[in-house]
């Protein structure tokens, strides 16, 4: 039988940093307006074009 092979410890996990738009939500918000007049009526949550939704970022 062969001998045992030492195990080594596994290497810690490096977090990448937040995206600055999202703020590694991965979501943004936009006004959404409507009417002639373009009067805001709420927000419309959508995917953050910078990190493509992943919260990380890409520099």
């Amino acid at each position: 039988m062969a001998p045992r092979k030492a195990r080594t410890a596994p290497a810690p996990a490096v977090k990448a940093p937040k995206c600055r738009v999202c703020k590694g939500s991965g979501e943004v918000s936009i006004k959404v307006r409507v009417g002639r007049k373009q009067r805001p009526v709420g927000d419309q949550t959508g995917l953050c074009l910078t990190c493509f939704g992943s919260g990380e970022a890409t520099d």
